[in-house]
């Protein structure tokens, strides 16, 4: 089988290279092609994956391109991973809210509609360029906002586009080992949107433990989510939160965390990636050695504008990983119809009643050769249901924005997210990004 990793000079490349490598089955992926338009990073990307793949005859081929159409063509499955406007547009996105006081975050609040807009045209692009050149591929999603680019791209490409996540399914297995449950053996009872969802229900043999958990806070504190948000607040709301639903529930505190930081989450990674990137181009022979070296550090300062000082992330979260472990059960779910449960972003329908059926929604699927289908999910009530309605309209206006080049409809989807306080804060924020990032100002002309 053939796959094609778009953004493919990027850091997060040999996670999915390895998971890859641990495949054993006569049905995996034999041919590797990476794409990306930064030929220099997809360079030292290509020699992180080499050095993995030393001495294994079995390992997948590896072939680099900067040809968009060259990649696609002919392919099997899709990854996408592109960053436009790349890590210096996500700094923008950071900073132009932070310098307005609002939440700047990559894919959270303003920050994340920033990166959205500049990213759908560049999404449809590639979405008709695959209907195109490989119609019968599937095309598995993790470019962020995943839940408003996946929604976009399955306007042309319909369900055979989904969007993974880790961060669910980290959260039910961390839910499950807090009472020492196996993962695999409870059913984890998760629904909302992409970075705004909650575990609602944890059952084992038949029986929702969460309220268990819930009612154990030296448990709940064995998590990562527990010392997040706080064991008084979970009970309150009898749920367990995705860790991105922090910067709703906390807004003012995460405001202040990441102001006070010496540097954004985007200026970190902007200078330990130049360092990594530069690091390798000196010292071609060590490059999956400093790889190894630097995602290490990337995964202990995940989020930690939302840690107590002093505070380190639990050993398990940094090495639990997950995304490239989804990736690839998600993939041989579909390719040897190995029927599998998974946690996916997909097209809505009837699963959860208040939201549109064309919406994306993230939510416990049955995956096998014909793709992903969504099971029943638990309902949202309350305030998790008015609040992904809120949030998902303002997706909506977003990609309605990108598609029609709308400035009017972007004001609409700044104004009215739910992290924005005031219209003249969203002209500010609008006119901010234009004038800051080029490819965003490019959508409106």
């Amino acid at each position: 089988m053939r796959l094609t990793i778009l953004g493919g000079g990027g850091f997060r490349v040999p996670l999915v290279y390895g998971a890859l490598l641990g495949d054993r089955h006569d049905r995996r992926v034999d041919e590797l092609v990476l794409h990306d338009v930064d030929a220099g990073r997809l360079g030292v990307i290509e020699r992180v994956l080499r050095q993995m793949a030393a001495g294994r005859e079995d390992a997948p081929t590896v072939t680099a391109t900067t040809s968009l159409d060259e990649a696609l063509e002919g392919t099997d499955f899709v990854f996408s991973a592109i960053r436009v406007g790349g890590l210096e547009g996500r700094t923008c996105d950071e900073r132009v809210a932070l310098d307005l006081g609002v939440l700047g975050q990559e894919t959270t609040g303003p920050g994340g509609l920033a990166y959205g807009l500049r990213t759908l045209p560049v999404a449809l692009d590639i979405a008709s360029r695959v209907q195109r050149l490989a119609p019968d591929a599937w095309f598995i999603n993790f470019t962020n906002p995943a839940g408003m680019i996946t929604q976009a791209m399955q306007t042309v490409l319909g369900d055979r586009v989904m969007g993974i996540c880790d961060s669910p399914l980290g959260l039910g297995r961390r839910a499950a080992h807090a009472l020492g449950l196996p993962g695999d053996a409870t059913r984890f009872g998760y629904s909302g949107l992409n970075h705004c969802g909650w575990l609602q229900t944890l059952v084992h043999d038949g029986v929702d433990v969460l309220p268990t958990l819930l009612d154990r806070p030296d448990l709940l504190l064995t998590t990562e989510e527990g010392r997040l948000f706080g064991p008084e607040w979970l009970q309150t709301i009898g749920a367990i939160p995705n860790e991105y639903l922090y910067y709703y529930y906390f807004t003012r505190e995460a405001v202040a965390g990441i102001r006070g930081s010496a540097e954004t989450r985007g200026e970190y990674l902007l200078r330990s990636q130049a360092d990594f990137y530069r690091a390798v181009g000196d010292s071609p022979d060590r490059a999956h050695e400093l790889w190894v070296r630097t995602r290490r550090e990337r995964d202990e300062t995940y989020m930690a504008e939302a840690r107590s000082e002093g505070e380190e992330r639990d050993a398990a979260d940094v090495a639990g990983g997950g995304y490239e472990g989804v990736a690839l059960a998600l993939m041989a779910a579909i390719a040897r119809n190995e029927r599998a449960a998974m946690l996916l972003n997909v097209r809505n329908g009837t699963t959860l009643p208040g939201l549109p059926a064309d919406a994306v929604v993230e939510v416990p699927c049955v995956v096998d050769a014909s793709g992903p289908q969504p099971l029943s999910a638990v309902p949202l009530t309350g305030h998790p249901l008015g609040l992904v309605q809120q949030v998902k309209a303002v997706e909506s206006l977003a990609i309605r924005a990108a598609q029609e080049g709308s400035e009017a409809l972007a004001l609409q989807a700044f104004a009215l997210h739910p992290l924005v306080d005031s219209v003249v804060t969203a002209r500010l924020l609008l006119a901010g990004y234009r004038e800051r990032i080029p490819s965003l100002d490019a959508v409106f002309r």
